[in-house]
């Protein structure tokens, strides 16, 4: 499956026709598989690099030594989450083995409402990676929340407000390569959506990558443009436009066996969420043909905590 392309830098930096051509298409595109290929994102190949570099380094370290930044709780999204500790498909009511992958999260830093970081010793340049990219991506994720207020006819900053002290996760995602054949229905990601308003993510271009389920129930390869990101459409994103928007079930599929070694892969994704205390109600415009809206209102904050925590299947310092 090619994932439809949208030039970003269209949008900002072109015409009233360019802008609005621009956000029609993303609305069509939100509605029929809510992903997107987008270019003209503006972010510096540098940063991009530098991130991958700083976290394939870390990941080839000793579990003890990255145990030392281990989430400190299930609800805790920061720090290092080992091999095993989490099972996405379970978040849509499936059982299946643990995925085959590591992850390392970080949040906003200075924000008093926010978990403090948690930073490998004596390693300035990993922190310095890290909050370089976060700062690329706070302003990526207000760009694209201004598309898509447009998209959804409402005023470029309608969204603005829901993101002043936001809590969105930079997670980078390792998954290593698999000398031993996975577990019957293991997967290095199980099949899954996404819990926030949108992630942007950086995948590369290793073997065993993400696929999508089409309406039609079959799970294609997605293929993205060259140095872009890939977006998708959220739960809550879904949730808040009355399912105008789909959230698409995806997964990360394991590499071929006859390739177990020189597989590993390396994704970065930014989960993008509203405030915490901010209410996530329909809106304007989204609800049905007999005015209706099919969610109540919540909290941020306790959505994402709740669908988070639904995925984990042992304590994040067991070994």
């Amino acid at each position: 499956m090619t994932i439809p392309v949208i030039d970003l830098s269209r949008y900002l930096h072109g015409g009233a026709g360019d802008r609005r051509a621009v956000a029609r298409e993303t609305d069509r595109v939100c509605r029929e598989t809510g992903f997107l290929s987008v270019i003209g994102h503006g972010v510096p190949e540098s940063t991009i690099n530098n991130l991958y570099a700083v976290t394939k380094a870390f990941f080839h370290q000793p579990f003890t030594t990255k145990i030392k930044v281990c989430q400190p709780g299930a609800a805790i999204v920061r720090g290092y989450i080992g091999m095993g500790k989490g099972a996405l498909a379970s978040t849509m009511g499936e059982t299946t083995p643990p995925d085959l992958k590591e992850t390392y999260n970080v949040g906003p830093e200075g924000r008093t409402r926010a978990a403090p970081n948690l930073w490998p010793e004596n390693d300035p340049a990993f922190r310095a990676a890290f909050l370089a990219y976060y700062a690329e991506m706070d302003r990526f994720g207000l760009d694209l929340m201004r598309l898509f207020a447009e998209a959804l006819d409402l005023e470029p900053g309608h969204f603005d407000g829901a993101f002043g002290h936001h809590p969105s996760v930079l997670s980078a995602m390792y998954y290593p390569d698999q000398p031993e054949p996975p577990r019957e229905g293991q997967l290095r990601a199980g099949a899954h959506t996404d819990f926030g308003t949108l992630t942007i993510l950086r995948p590369d271009n290793a073997p065993g990558g993400l696929q999508l389920k089409t309406k039609a129930g079959n799970w294609l390869p997605a293929r993205a443009a060259k140095d872009s990101f890939v977006i998708n459409i959220g739960d809550m994103m879904a949730r808040w436009t009355n399912d105008r928007w789909v959230s698409t079930l995806h997964r990360v599929a394991n590499p071929p066996r006859d390739l177990a070694s020189g597989t590993e892969r390396l994704s970065i994704g930014f989960f993008h969420q509203p405030n915490d205390d901010f209410i996530v109600d329909c809106l304007p415009g989204c609800r049905d043909e007999k005015g209706r809206a099919l969610y109540p209102p919540v909290a941020a904050g306790d959505y994402m905590t709740a669908r988070f925590t639904s995925q984990i299947v042992s304590s994040p310092r067991d070994t």
